[in-house]
């Protein structure tokens, strides 16, 4: 469940260090957002995105060019954000990386849906993430299995892909590999969906 943390007066920094430390904790619009941990289907699809995009586009990959992050600290002006999954272009990475947030804003995240922080991914943080300048962020929804991509065209979200269940996924900005969709997916066994 998300939390809005109710406060006489605007969130500051220090109310993000000092949230639970089992909560991921967020600054929008000048309130603390608190979200629980991610339970395992969630965690699953972070997991095998990231390593599906960070192998093939990772500084180590085959193409290289792109440094990820799982749930890193995004400071973008006034606003913390902690995508699911953050890509900055090499050449758009600060020189020092030896820190507890980044400042510049990635070229893609990923927000993995839950029922708890779906409004909030899809309205306030996508609209955070456009203003700053993304330039693409992707939607995965591991309960009923979808990725939507979206690409920011001069201001705007543009949808670029609209995936289900076991489809290949080849989109932008990571077009030029593809996987399937349903590798996302916590396993299944007889009797459990």
């Amino acid at each position: 469940m998300s939390v809005t943390a109710k406060h006489p007066r605007r969130a500051t920094y220090q109310d993000v260090l000092d949230a639970p430390s089992d909560m991921v904790a967020e600054l929008v619009n000048g309130a603390l957002h608190l979200q629980p941990r991610p339970v395992m289907r969630h965690a699953r699809s972070i997991q095998q995105l990231s390593f599906r995009v960070e192998g093939r586009f990772g500084e180590g990959g085959g193409e290289g060019g792109w440094y990820f992050a799982m749930e890193p600290e995004i400071h973008l002006g006034e606003n913390i954000v902690v995508p699911d999954i953050a890509g900055w272009r090499m050449e758009n990475l600060p020189d020092d990386l030896d820190v507890a947030y980044m400042e510049v804003a990635p070229d893609w995240v990923c927000e993995v849906l839950s029922p708890s922080t779906r409004s909030f991914d899809l309205i306030e943080k996508r609209t955070i993430y456009g203003d700053a300048s993304v330039a693409h962020i992707w939607f995965v929804d591991p309960q009923v299995k979808t990725l939507e991509a979206f690409e920011n065209r001069a201001g705007e979200w543009t949808l670029v892909a609209a995936l289900r269940d076991d489809a290949e996924v080849s989109v932008p900005p990571f077009d030029s590999a593809s996987f399937p969709l349903s590798s996302l997916w916590l396993p299944t066994r007889e009797g459990r969906s």
